[in-house]
C-alpha cells in the first residue's frame, strides 16, 4: 500500500503538491497504487494507465532529489507484486483455471540471470517439459533461474497468438520479483518452434533482453510461391542491440534452412544500414532437427556472459504490437505497427536524434541521467529539424509510466512529446 508514501518522499516540499486540490497527497498515494494495480498488457489497463497519466502531468516538477527518492519508492512498490512460487516443478500461473502451465528449473537462490525456454510443436503439439528436458541442465550450469512454459493454446504460431506472449512477458516480469533477477541478464532461447518464439519474442522485448538463442527455428518467411523472398515485420530492425546465436542444420526435415539463411541476410543488411547486430550464425550440414553438437550447454555458454545494454546510441524499432509502448528510451503511446523509427544519441552535444515517416502521434523520447546530463539543455531533431531545446523537467508522471516494469534502468524521469 501506498498510503505513507508521499510524506515520505516529500517532506519538505509537500506544499507544492497540494495548490491543486483535486490532488492532494492522498489523492496522488491512491493514483499510484492504482497505476500498479492494472495490467500494462491488457487494453483496459493501458487506458486506465492514460488517464492516470493525464492527471498527474498537472503536477509540479521534480527536483533531482525527490525524483531519486520516487524512483527508489516506486522500485519498492514494483517489488510487493505477484510473485512465483520458488519451489521448482510444475506450476500454473492461473492456478484455479489449471492455465498458464510453466516449469520451473535452474538456480533459484542469487541467481546470475533468468532463462526462458520455449519449447517446440505446432498444431496440436509441444509441451514445456520437452523444453525443461532439453535445457534445464545447461540453464543451471549457467547458475540462471530458468522458466519453462507452455504456449497456451498449441497451434503453429503458438509463442504469439492466443495470449501466450503477454503470459511470457508476465512470467518474465514474477520471476523478476521472486529471484531478485539483475534485468540487465535476461536470455531467451528455444527449439524448433521455440526458435521461433525466441527470435520473435525476442524481437518485440529486445530492449528487456541480453541474449537470444534460437535453434533449428526461425521468425515467419514470407514466401513468394516456395521461396522465401522475406520475413515479417516487426523482428529484425528491432535485434540492434540483443547478442544472438542462430543455429541451423541445412539437413533439417522439419524447418529447412531458407527462413534462417534470410533472416540472418536481413541482419547483415541491417547491421550494414545501422550498425550494430551482435550475432553468430551457426550452420551445420548432418544434424538434422536436433540440437547443436554440443547440446544447449554449447547454445547457452555462447551468451552467458552477454549484458543488455539498456541505454544504446542508437535505438531501431518497429513496434510489432500494440500493448508494447516503451522501447529503450522510446515511448510511443499509440505505436505505429510496421512503422520503422530510428533514434541517435550524442551525449557528447547532449542531443537526440529521430528519423522517421511514421506518424508522431503520441512518440516520446525519455530522458535521464543515464541517457544525457538532466542539468544543462537538451536539443532533440526530429528528421532534422530542431524540435526541443531546454533543461528536461523532471516528472512523477514519467517515472511512473517508466517504472511500473519494475526496472531501474528502464525507468526515465522526463519525456519530449514529439508531435
Amino acid at each position: 500500500m501506498l498510503r505513507c508514501l508521499v510524506p515520505l518522499v516529500f517532506t519538505c516540499s509537500l506544499g507544492a503538491w497540494t495548490d491543486d486540490e483535486t490532488l492532494d497527497k492522498k489523492a496522488i498515494n491512491k493514483l499510484v497504487e492504482e497505476y500498479f494495480e492494472h495490467d500494462w498488457k491488457s487494453p483496459e489497463g493501458i487506458a486506465a494507465h492514460r488517464k492516470i497519466i493525464a492527471r498527474l502531468d498537472g503536477l509540479p516538477k521534480l527536483s533531482a532529489r525527490e525524483s531519486k527518492s520516487w524512483r527508489k519508492s516506486l522500485l519498492k512498490v514494483w517489488s510487493r507484486g505477484p510473485k512465483l512460487s520458488k519451489k521448482s516443478g510444475t506450476h500454473h500461473l492461473w492456478e484455479e483455471e489449471e492455465r498458464g502451465l510453466f516449469i520451473l528449473g535452474g538456480k533459484s537462490k542469487k541467481a546470475k540471470g533468468l532463462f526462458i525456454g520455449m519449447h517446440g510443436g505446432g498444431l496440436g503439439s509441444g509441451e514445456a517439459r520437452s523444453s525443461y528436458e532439453a535445457f534445464g541442465s545447461a540453464a543451471s550450469g549457467q547458475k540462471w533461474y530458468a522458466i519453462f512454459p507452455e504456449v497456451l493454446v498449441k497451434t503453429e504460431l503458438g509463442w504469439t497468438d492466443s495470449g501466450t506472449e503477454e503470459f511470457v512477458m508476465e512470467l518474465v516480469e514474477r520471476a523478476r520479483r521472486t529471484g531478485k533477477i539483475d534485468p540487465d541478464r535476461v536470455y531467451f532461447g528455444g527449439h524448433s518452434m521455440g526458435g521461433y518464439g525466441s527470435w520473435t519474442l525476442g524481437a518485440h522485448h529486445a530492449d528487456e533482453i541480453a541474449g537470444l538463442t534460437p535453434s533449428a527455428g526461425a521468425p515467419t518467411p514470407i514466401l513468394e510461391g516456395e521461396e522465401v523472398i522475406d520475413i515479417v515485420e516487426g523482428v529484425v530492425p528491432n535485434l540492434r542491440n540483443v547478442a544472438m546465436v542462430i543455429f541451423q542444420s541445412t539437413d533439417d526435415p522439419r524447418v529447412p534452412p531458407e527462413a534462417n539463411r534470410m533472416a540472418v541476410q536481413k541482419l547483415k543488411e541491417a547491421q550494414e544500414r545501422w550498425g550494430g547486430y551482435d550475432f553468430e550464425y551457426w550452420e551445420v550440414t548432418d544434424n538434422a532437427h536436433n540440437l547443436p553438437p554440443g547440446g544447449a550447454e554449447a547454445l547457452l555458454e555462447k551468451i552467458g556472459g552477454k549484458v543488455r545494454n539498456p541505454h544504446p546510441e542508437r535505438v531501431v524499432w518497429q513496434p510489432a504490437i500494440d500493448w508494447k509502448r516503451q522501447f529503450y528510451w522510446l515511448f510511443w503511446d499509440e505505436p505505429k505497427l510496421g512503422r520503422e523509427v530510428v533514434a541517435d544519441l550524442d551525449r557528447a552535444d547532449n542531443t537526440v536524434s529521430v528519423t522517421t515517416k511514421a506518424p508522431l502521434g503520441g512518440l516520446h523520447v525519455l530522458l535521464s541521467d543515464d541517457v544525457v546530463d538532466m542539468k544543462k539543455e537538451v536539443v532533440v531533431l526530429v528528421n532534422g529539424v530542431e524540435h526541443y531545446r531546454a533543461i528536461p523537467e523532471r516528472s512523477l508522471a514519467t517515472l511512473l509510466m517508466t517504472g511500473r516494469y519494475g526496472d531501474a534502468r528502464r525507468t526515465y524521469d522526463a519525456r519530449i512529446p514529439l508531435f
